[in-house]
């Protein structure tokens, strides 16, 4: 099983993406996680930091060429979950240019759709556990009373609304260019968990029979 993701910051797709890995025993494979891993081993220019810490977005070939030495990894070679990527036309295009390369092919899109002003709640209150690297959320997942939280930068409204709006424009010709090539599937992602996960589950067993 090789899909992708997409859906704005604050869909849900991490989430969601942790529970189908699980499921079909396929590696997670997030930009943001291998950005910031790459920010902290030190391997990432101080400009590409600042520009993340704005909430833009870091160059296609930068990213492109992370995608390609993780999927080539053991783990990935009975398929994989792309969490964030692609988000351009561009992007996508080069992915299927490198999957083409293996004689490999993706199985399905999926989006998850969410309105913006509950996209700026989930996100804006999130907070991490600086001593695990737990993420709570202070309406829906409340912390212990001894966490020690931390509002990650990129989390603050003004950063988010930005990168909301940016997804929006970036993403703009994605989801017809998936659509046209049949791989497309909308999920709707309002509700609890569970059941986003069961729509989700419903799709990707449906395109494998």
């Amino acid at each position: 099983m090789r899909l992708v993701f997409v859906g704005p910051p604050g869909a849900g797709k991490g989430t969601q993406a942790k529970v189908i890995t699980e499921k079909w025993k396929i590696p997670q494979i997030s930009t943001g996680d291998m950005l910031r891993e790459a920010k902290a081993n030190g391997t990432l220019p101080q400009d590409l930091i600042e520009k993340m810490k704005a909430g833009g977005l870091v160059p296609d070939e930068v990213v492109i060429d992370l995608i390609r030495a993780r999927t080539e990894k053991d783990d990935a070679k009975g398929g994989f979950l792309l969490d964030g990527f692609p988000r351009t036309v561009p992007q996508a295009e080069a992915l299927t240019k490198l999957l083409d390369s293996r004689g490999q092919k993706l199985d399905i899109v999926v989006a998850l759709d969410v309105p913006k002003e509950l996209l700026m709640e989930r996100a804006c209150l999130r907070r991490t556990d600086k001593r695990t690297g737990q993420i709570y959320h202070l309406k829906y997942k409340p912390p212990p009373p001894d966490a020690i939280l931390e509002h990650r930068a990129d989390d603050h409204e003004d950063v988010v609304r930005n990168r909301v709006d940016v997804y929006e424009k970036m993403t703009a010709d994605l989801l017809p260019f998936y659509e046209k090539a049949g791989l497309l599937k909308r999920i709707d992602g309002v509700g609890d968990v569970e059941a986003v996960t069961q729509r989700v589950v419903r799709a990707l067993e449906q395109v494998r029979g």
